[in-house]
């Protein structure tokens, strides 16, 4: 009998904020404020995507929107949270790394500053009450123009200790270069902040390089188009620069076929960290817990190598050192109990 994932203490670095929503939290607050959501957010849901296309990215940035729109006071803030840090706990998920872009609800909660102090506080209170460790990373949108993501980036750097650990770079990689936003992450950088675009989703292996090479990336949201270059992988697992994979995102996005078709093998064998993650739960419908579950039943992960695909999500958090080393000495254990 194989060992039970849910016990395996794990860091979720892959989740966005709206992303994050519990589907019936969604349901009850459009209820509340008379926000009308269409049949993919309600009998369809999860709705069926396909983002590979401009038409598909539309509407699926399109359902983003409309989630986001029934989050308009802070006590609907406080709650997703909540709600984000019991699902992580349950899942065994012993850290999280939660990403916002303060920008999409500045006009509702006052600025920008107000805005990420929410989110912070909230993450604070929830991460308390859950029994688990929370941080934010700062997310710039590569559609919107490169100074907005300076701007962003001096604001998470303002922020550094204080909660905000990362920044990253999100949306759309076929409509932002990433070496167009090289300045942003340079402040970003100074302050002590996690490098944390995204690259390799929607475009190939030369996204990831440019990441690498022109944002000095520490972790790559997705990166799973690096499975196309040898020579990309190689470089990523000499520097250990972690690929933040999510399977059923790729799936639901239309980036692979099928959850076997998502490179996670190939990546892992070839020394490339991974942290597995669930990207968007609302919209793709599955949590941190199901990805694991996927390296075992699809993938052909033993024990040895779930574990090791949870150490290297550990290693590669913010977490502090001490909180690193109390989760690595568990999945030690968790690996060493009987089947």
């Amino acid at each position: 009998m194989a060992r039970p994932l849910v016990t395996l203490p794990k860091a979720h670095l892959h989740l966005h904020f709206t992303g994050s929503m519990r589907h019936s939290t969604l349901i009850e607050l459009a209820r509340e404020q008379g926000v009308h959501l269409p049949d993919a957010l309600v009998e369809d849901w999860p709705p069926k995507l396909r983002a590979t296309d401009e038409r598909g990215w539309f509407r699926f940035q399109r359902l983003y929107d409309i989630a986001r729109s029934v989050l308009r006071r802070p006590e609907d803030v406080r709650r997703l949270l909540r709600e984000a840090a019991e699902d992580e706990a349950r899942e065994g998920s012993r850290w999280l790394e939660i990403q916002v872009d303060p920008s999409g609800y500045a006009q509702r909660f006052g600025g920008l500053t107000e805005t990420l102090e929410l989110v912070l506080d909230a993450a604070e209170e929830a991460a308390r009450d859950a029994g688990i460790g929370m941080a934010v990373v700062v997310a710039a949108n590569r559609t919107r123009h490169t100074l907005d993501a300076r701007t962003l980036a001096r604001l998470a750097a303002r922020y550094a200790g204080k909660g905000v650990v990362g920044f990253g770079l999100s949306n759309d990689e076929r409509r932002g270069r990433a070496r167009e936003f090289e300045h942003a992450f340079r402040i970003a950088r100074r302050a002590g902040l996690l490098a944390v675009p995204h690259g390799g989703e929607l475009l190939g292996a030369a996204s990831v390089a440019e990441c690498l090479d022109d944002l000095g990336a520490d972790r790559i949201g997705h990166g799973v188009r690096a499975a196309e270059s040898p020579r990309l992988m190689e470089r990523l697992a000499d520097r250990q620069v972690t690929c933040e994979v999510c399977p059923l995102s790729n799936v639901g996005l239309g980036v692979v076929e099928r959850p076997e078709d998502v490179p996670l093998r190939r990546l892992f064998d070839a020394g490339v960290p991974i942290a597995l993650g669930a990207d968007d739960p609302l919209l793709f419908g599955a949590r941190l817990l199901p990805q694991y579950e996927l390296a075992r039943d699809v993938y052909g992960f033993g024990d040895a190598e779930i574990a090791e695909l949870a150490r290297q999500s550990i290693r590669s958090s913010a977490a502090p050192d001490a909180v690193k080393k109390e989760l690595l000495s568990e999945v030690d254990a968790w690996l060493a109990s009987p089947e």
